[in-house]
């Protein structure tokens, strides 16, 4: 499968309308887009796919956010993976929390639109 010139996402998300809305929206906009519905499956497909980028939830069955990005950086790629927590925690020690762990980008779903949402995703590529 060839990967469209925006790129690959991974959108870990359980809210299953959201990720819905999310994945038409970036396919609408020219990428590919894998979904993963809990961290579990998420860490799962994001070894395996490597993504260009991932947008993941905090809180989420099986295995939240956090714990996924943890488990994501013990791997050598993951190490490196970019990242956008999208929740909507936002509380400072969560947001800290995941920030010290390496993630790119920190985004509040309620402050957020979908299309500022895919203009974040591209700035943040284009600086790969």
């Amino acid at each position: 499968m060839t990967v469209p010139k925006e790129g690959k996402i991974l959108i870990i998300e359980d809210e299953v309308s959201l990720l819905n809305i999310l994945t038409d929206k970036l396919t609408r906009e020219g990428f590919l887009v894998v979904q993963a519905k809990n961290g579990e499956e998420g860490l799962e497909v994001a070894l395996r796919e490597h993504p260009d980028l991932m947008l993941l939830d905090i809180i989420m069955p099986k295995m939240d956010g956090i714990a996924m990005l943890k488990e994501l950086q013990q791997d050598e790629w993951g190490k490196n993976a970019k990242v956008i927590i999208f929740s909507n925690l936002s509380e400072n020690e969560k947001i800290d929390k995941a920030l010290g762990s390496g993630s790119y980008e920190y985004l509040i779903k309620a402050d957020w639109k979908i299309g500022d949402v895919v203009t974040k995703i591209r700035k943040i590529l284009s600086k790969l």
